[in-house]
């Protein structure tokens, strides 16, 4: 008998994760199914009691339920009420528990990239959102010799400070964070722009140092201007699709207790996006 597992979201037509999961549970052969399903914001807790009543082995969350959610689950993982959202159900013996395994998973992916003491890297995050406080909570936990977050909007980066950070940690306007690029090792973009592929970049690259990692959580494009500049800088790039992946293998450990197939799952969303990983 299947085990049923899924997306909600609103919406959720574009999302490549049945494909991925259902690969890597095949591949494992794991009696599981991943299917997406629209459900909009207001039959969020309608729909949560119908995943329980039918034995849902867990779902993935993605916007915009991602904190409307909590309230309608047993119990939050430290992680998550930290961060403040939910990606990851588990229906563990009838109680529902909310995770979030996005910043684990880009961190993950980024250390991929860093070839040097994680310990002596002075990191910038840009961009005070959701995602931007999944990824300073999961890279504080790396222990980072200090994480700087810049934002146009200070209150929300004071925020993410206060409550993902750690004392070393501080924030910092955007015109300083530009005009002291040299002394970071790694900078990540976790904003939406460059998403439209407008031209558009968040932050002004001229004093970026060859060899800094530079992150862009965006996947597609799969190359964003951002990265492309980097790129021409010396930078050593990385996009959004490990993160995209490794959140999505978290979650299926956390569903069914074994690894899956990681290089399956980044084959597929690979081949839909029509790209190759960068620097890889």
């Amino acid at each position: 008998m299947k085990k049923l597992v899924g997306l909600i979201g609103y919406p959720v037509s574009h999302s490549m994760s049945p494909e991925m999961q259902n690969a890597a549970f095949q591949k494992s052969g794991l009696p599981f199914f991943y299917e997406k399903y629209e459900v909009h914001p207001d039959r969020l807790e309608e729909a949560v009691n119908d995943l329980r009543t039918k034995g849902f082995a867990g779902w993935n969350v993605t916007i915009p339920h991602k904190q409307a959610i909590m309230p309608f689950l047993d119990e939050i993982s430290e992680g998550a009420r930290k961060i403040g959202a939910v990606n990851t159900v588990v229906n563990e013996h009838g109680k529902l528990v909310g995770y979030n395994t996005d910043g684990a998973g880009f961190v993950k992916g980024l250390m991929r990239h860093v070839h040097f003491p994680i310990e002596h890297a002075n990191v910038l995050i840009i961009g005070a959102g959701g995602a931007s406080r999944a990824v300073a909570y999961a890279l504080a936990q790396a222990g980072p010799k200090s994480i700087v977050i810049t934002n146009r909007t200070m209150e929300k980066a004071r925020d993410i400070h206060n409550e993902c950070l750690r004392k070393q940690d501080s924030v910092m306007g955007l015109e300083e964070a530009e005009a002291s690029l040299s002394v970071f090792q790694i900078v990540i973009n976790t904003t939406s722009i460059g998403m439209k592929n407008d031209g558009s970049t968040p932050m002004d690259l001229s004093l970026l140092v060859p060899g800094t990692v530079l992150s862009d959580i965006i996947y597609n494009p799969f190359k964003t201007v951002f990265l492309q500049e980097g790129e021409e800088r010396g930078a050593v790039i990385d996009n959004g699709v490990a993160m995209l992946v490794l959140q999505g293998a978290l979650a299926f450990e956390k569903w069914t207790g074994v690894q899956p197939d990681v290089e399956l799952m980044e084959k597929i969303v690979l081949e839909k996006l029509g790209g190759n990983y960068v620097n890889r």
